[in-house]
């Protein structure tokens, strides 16, 4: 038996198709509470470049998403688990993640047709950037939005703890230094 698509579900068919008028479609995510709150905090400091890409304008202005160039380098915040980290979904696979960490930031790292799709790891809210692969090496756009992620978007509870990490035994945190960075 097949059925024919509602038209909620033919507007998002046709919104995610992108426009010739200088603005640019793109699938909005709808957080809701905290997660809308983060969003909204995080789109008042994103950069007006990215990767050398001028922002330009949605059809629809919402704070949950933002273009950069064309083709459009695209940001979504608050959008769900991605089927690869999602427990359960027929794609899990978290063991075999590709994740690149950017300034503080982790990344999922997905191949998508024609792109790179980067989601945010170890936050509460999540933020996806897709980059099309003209703009190749894909990683550099999500340079110009680490440190606005960094700010807006908290550490989940599992990963906050790292940042807790106290001397062992009254050792003065100074002995503990050998020269080297560390990294995570």
């Amino acid at each position: 038996m097949r059925r024919a698509l509602p038209p909620a579900a033919l507007v998002l068919l046709l919104a995610a198709c992108s426009s010739d008028s200088g603005t640019a479609d793109v699938r909005v995510p709808e957080p809701g509470g905290e997660a809308a709150a983060a969003c909204r905090a995080l789109a008042e400091d994103l950069p007006d470049v990215v990767d050398g890409q001028e922002r330009r304008e949605l059809d629809e202005p919402s704070p949950y998403a933002a273009v950069w160039g064309s083709p459009g380098i695209v940001l979504r915040c608050g959008v769900e688990t991605p089927a690869q980290l999602t427990p359960g979904s027929a794609e899990y696979d978290a063991a075999h993640a590709d994740v690149v960490g950017v300034n503080e930031v982790s990344w999922l790292l997905e191949e998508e047709s024609g792109a790179k799709r980067f989601t945010t790891t170890e936050r509460e809210v999540l933020v996806e950037m897709t980059v099309p692969d003209s703009y190749a090496p894909e990683v550099n756009p999500l340079l110009d939005v680490a440190a606005p992620i960094d700010r807006h978007i908290p550490l989940s509870e599992l990963y906050r703890q790292d940042d807790q990490d106290t001397p062992e035994d009254g050792e003065d945190p100074g002995d503990a230094y050998d020269g080297h960075e560390h990294h995570h």
